[in-house]
This record gives C-alpha cells, structure tokens and sequence, in this order.
C-alpha cells in the first residue's frame, strides 16, 4: 500500500509540474463548424470513483466524427474534468483539448449536460477522498454507490446543441476571471485510456458526421473504449439536420502555405540563372568592347559612337537590317583599321611639328639678316 501510495504521488507530482498552456489546443483549423451536439442518455456510472466526460466532435481525415461520452476514473482524487469544445479563431474554428485539473475551467459556454451545463461543473464534487455524484443530474445505482445526494441545478443559460463558441451562430460566453485564474494552474491531459478512445471513435467510419449526419451510432459508453458493450447508449436523434460541405478540407494546409513559399523559392532561383547568363554575356562582350574601345581611343570621333549606339538601336525594328550589315563589315573592318590607323595618327601627328620646325628657323635667318644691316 504505501509503495502504490508513493508510486501514484510521483506521478501526480509529475503530471501536475507541466503547464496548462501545453494542453490548451491542439494545432488545428477548421473552415467549417462542427455539426450540433447529439440528443442521447447517460449510461449508468459503472462504479465509484468515475466522472462523466462528455462526448464532443473531433475532427480527422477532412470530416467531423463523434467521441462518446464516458465514464473515466479520475488520474487522481480531487481533480475535475474540464470538456473539448470547438471556438472560433478568427480564420477557422479551432479545437481546444480538454484536461484535468482541481477546478472546471472554461469549456466555451457549451451545454453538453449532466453536470456541465455551460459554466462550471454541477455534477458532483469531491469531500475527503471520495467523490459524491449529484444524482438530479447523474445515471447512477444508488444500491451500489453510496456517496451520492440530490441538488437540483437551476440553469443560467439557454439550453441548446450548439457544439463550439464564437463565429457564426456560436455561443457568446466569453471566460471570466475566475476561468483565467483556472486556465493558468497545473493540469493533467487526457489519460491513456482516453486518447485510446478517441483513437477508436476516429477508426469507426459510423462515427463520422458525413456517414451518420449528427446523429452516431454510439453516442456513449460504459467505460472507454466500450464500443462493443451491450449498454452503449445510440443517439435518440442529431441536434440539428447536418449535410457535410463539398469542401472538408481543413484551414491548416492553407494556413500551411509554407508549401507555397518553397515554389516561391524554387522560383527564385531561375531568375538568378538567368542573370549569371547575361553576365557570362557581359564578360564575352567586355572583350569585344575592349577591341572596339582600342579603335576608338584612335578614331575617338565617329567609329566609338556608331558602336554603342547599335546596341540601343538593336531592339528597333529599322536598324537591325542595316545593323547586320555594319556588324559583318565592323569585325573585318576594326581588325585592319585598328592597325594602320593608329599608324596614320602617329605620322599625322608628326607633320604638324616637322612644319612648325622650319617656319621658327625662317625666324630666325630673317632676324641676322636684319642685324647685319645696321653694322654697314
């Protein structure tokens, strides 16, 4: 006994060190609401020490299915069950997980009965280790289950079967103080016996909204995972007609559009292809501009800007015809011309000084002569 003792105080002291934020929600959108909550009975409490959990809609494979209620043996005495429920998210309706904690936090405003009427949880409480059921509003044996007492519960909100809060047609019910101060405590997720259930109702294809139109054929169970037992409870009718939309595609790939992103950057990459090409080009041609910058340091009147004037007039339509032609006669004509005409400016430039020369030496014979005559 005190080593089951101390066994199950490490694990509450475990369970209880993790945040609550780390079960608030589960990462996922939906476009579309969930169908309303169906109209069905509560099975009886199999024995002491169970709570009710509601049951709620998931969602899984583009469609909507039904989690039973059930009857969960608390992880721990003195923890409370706090429900699923869908609300809106601005962009899609978003799932928000249930939990256990020492108090009921805020469960969307949804009135998924017995007990949890929208607001806190009237279902029973805990006193000295046991937990006492409220039998106005719980299925349970009197003969075998002792701890039990009668509390009629007055109901502050409209009763209906809306299954999530906000959005369009959804309920209003904002959290209150008190549900902040319970959302930041220290609270247990689902236990095993309850994601196995869930796992079970998403494998039932009867389960899904689109095959049982709100209405399941296993609305509750027993105990968790009870889909077979012969006191499943089926679903008197749906809360509400329900017709699948064509499109069940949830918001999170679109949210998800990260995969467009890497076809944008796949994209990218091509362009900078392309841009090396033209700079390969721009290396080619930088040699031939250099040859047609060399003729034109000795010709830097006319041939420089005939050149870089054709690559502008290039995209015309006119000039390509006369382009091609100066183009095939540029290559030959630049390769002789290059040669011979800094030749022809060199001796250019060298008979204008041998001309200046000879008119300062007729200066200067002119000027003897002119001394010579004062001396007769």
């Amino acid at each position: 006994m005190h080593i089951r003792f101390i066994r199950t105080l490490l694990f509450a002291l475990v369970m209880l060190s993790m945040s609550a934020a780390s079960f608030a929600q589960i990462g996922i959108s939906i476009n579309f609401a969930p169908p309303e909550l169906p109209v069905y009975e509560q099975p009886l409490c199999p024995g002491d020490g169970y709570l009710w959990t509601p049951g709620y809609w998931a969602y899984g494979d583009d469609d909507y299915y039904w989690v039973p209620g059930t009857w969960v043996m608390a992880p721990e005495p003195g923890l409370l069950w706090t429900p699923a429920y869908w609300g809106w998210g601005g962009n899609g309706y978003v799932f928000h997980d249930g939990y256990w904690g020492p108090h009921v936090g805020f469960y969307g405003g949804i009135s998924y009965g017995y007990g949890y009427f929208g607001e806190g949880y009237q279902g029973g409480r805990w006193d000295n280790g046991h937990f006492f059921y409220n039998r106005s509003v719980n299925n349970v044996n009197v003969t075998e289950i002792h701890n039990v007492y009668n509390t009629t519960v007055v109901q502050s909100t409209t009763v209906n079967r809306v299954s999530f809060n906000g959005g369009t047609g959804g309920i209003s019910a904002r959290a209150t103080v008190q549900d902040e101060a319970v959302a930041r405590e220290k609270h247990i997720p689902a236990v095993a016996v309850q994601t196995q259930h869930a796992q079970a109702a998403r494998t039932n294809p009867e389960q899904r909204a689109s095959v049982n139109h709100g209405k399941p054929a296993v609305a509750a169970t027993p105990k968790p995972g009870a889909f077979n037992d012969g006191a499943v409870v089926p679903a008197k009718a749906a809360g509400a007609p329900y017709t699948p939309p064509a499109n069940r595609a949830p918001v999170q790939p679109a949210a998800n559009t990260p995969a467009a992103h890497p076809e944008d950057n796949a994209a990218r990459p091509a362009p900078p292809n392309t841009p090396p090409e033209t700079n390969r080009p721009a290396t080619a041609q930088p040699n031939t501009r250099t040859e047609t910058n060399r003729p034109a340091t000795a010709q830097p009147n006319t041939p420089p800007e005939p050149n870089r004037n054709e690559p502008a007039q290039r995209p015309q339509t006119p000039p390509p015809s006369e382009r091609p032609q100066t183009q095939r006669t540029s290559p030959p004509a630049e390769t002789p011309r290059a040669a011979p005409e800094p030749q022809r400016a060199q001796p250019a430039a060298r008979a204008p000084e041998v001309k200046k020369q000879p008119e300062e030496k007729k200066q200067p014979e002119e000027k003897p002569k002119k001394d010579e005559k004062p001396p007769q």
